[in-house]
């Protein structure tokens, strides 16, 4: 049986725009046990912004505790609950890709929303609170709270149902207002490569993980060399990771090889499973399959015909996948080998930008990107599509 979290989120802006933080918190629903907490300032920022921010945070700690559990989101932000329930629509512009980051953190089937008096929302209100004292001090917000569960010894324990809930931030991605931490270390860096050329990547057909698993061609090869070459004179990869498609575990190999380094295979870092797709040029799909295919580029929820993946189900593995890798190589650079997908999915998770900004990215055969995750769960995006190194 799946275990069962609450999650309570507050935000507040003192000015409205003005000084905002956020709060929340994730319990166990059936001991009420306080598993995790977490809040943090946002320097300027209006209400719904940092509500909407504590939502985040707080299904991104319960994802993290457990990705198949079922989370019951409590909130006192009517507009957050009814527009997450899909009961409003989202028309402010400032708020489609919070609630887009939002959705694509906990599967659908797995989260509800609850709507619940703001006296009933006091655990979640401090921490917001708190974290809007810490930012006015200069200081960060510090848990109370260690992952996994109990208060720490001379916490006061929340005034809250004891079926509510603690949170802890997993890294987002998500870049927050305002300055952080003066010394934030090391941040874990992914240099993202996106596989060398294969039969198929001049014809622009579509290529996933439900395809034939081509080979590298002979240019994809010579490209594969090329960028292993410019990262050994660059002397910064300390691990390799891959794409257990066979395009990526070849380019990583060579880059590897080059490195001394060993290539770990990563799951998740598979691309898109394309479904029917597979192996047609975006014409031929037009022609084939019109409606279906317009169905796809207006939603990221839709999948391709014949059983593909949705780019929101690509988005829940690829985070799940980022979070465990960020995990595993803190302050670490690592060549991340993959494909188009993911590499635009974890810059859009990285900008919080909204879904259709998937459509909107270019990116080469052998070309790098880079993401640096820093501790306090924000990320920059460093470098976008260069192919210097095949000129």
């Amino acid at each position: 049986m799946a275990r069962r979290f609450i999650v309570e989120a507050d935000g507040g802006s003192r000015g409205n725009p003005g000084p905002a933080g956020y709060g929340a918190l994730v319990r166990d629903a059936e001991t009420g046990e306080t598993l995790a907490e977490v809040a943090e300032y946002l320097g300027t920022a209006t209400n719904n912004v940092a509500e909407y921010k504590g939502l985040i945070a707080g299904l991104r700690a319960a994802y993290a505790l457990d990705p198949a559990a079922e989370v019951r989101v409590r909130m006192d932000s009517k507009l957050v609950v009814e527009q997450m329930s899909g009961r409003w629509k989202i028309k402010h512009p400032d708020m489609r890709p919070l609630a887009a980051e939002a959705k694509g953190i906990v599967p659908p089937g797995q989260v509800s929303y609850e709507w619940i008096p703001r006296e009933n929302n006091k655990h979640a209100d401090r921490l917001a609170n708190e974290a809007m004292d810490a930012g006015k001090r200069g200081e960060p917000w510090q848990p109370k709270v260690p992952p996994g569960g109990t208060l720490a010894a001379g916490a006061p324990e929340a005034a809250a149902p004891a079926d509510d809930a603690l949170a802890e931030p997993a890294a987002t991605g998500a870049p927050a207002v305002g300055w952080g931490s003066a010394d934030l270390g090391t941040p874990a860096t992914f240099v993202l490569l996106r596989h060398g050329e294969t039969a198929l990547t001049p014809e622009k057909r579509f290529s996933g993980s439900g395809g034939t698993d081509p080979a590298l061609s002979d240019v994809g090869r010579h490209q594969a060399e090329r960028v292993a070459a410019a990262l050994a004179a660059r002397g910064t990869i300390q691990a390799v990771v891959a794409s257990p498609l066979r395009r990526c575990r070849e380019t990583a190999e060579v880059v590897a090889r080059r490195l001394g380094l060993d290539v770990r295979v990563e799951e998740g870092l598979r691309e898109t499973d394309f479904g029917a797709w597979e192996g047609l040029t975006f014409a031929e799909v037009k022609e084939r399959y019109p409606d279906d295919l317009d169905a796809w580029l207006a939603s990221t929820e839709v999948a391709p015909t014949g059983g593909g993946e949705s780019f929101a189900t690509v988005t829940h593995r690829v985070a799940l996948a980022r979070d465990k890798l960020i995990a595993r190589y803190p302050g670490r650079t690592v060549l991340l080998v993959t494909h188009v997908t993911p590499i635009k999915t974890l810059v859009r998770l990285a900008l919080g930008a909204p879904p259709e900004s998937l459509f909107r990215m270019e990116l080469s055969a052998a070309s790098l990107t880079a993401v640096a995750y820093y501790g306090d769960g924000n990320a920059s995006v460093r470098l976008l599509n260069d192919t210097s190194h095949l000129r």
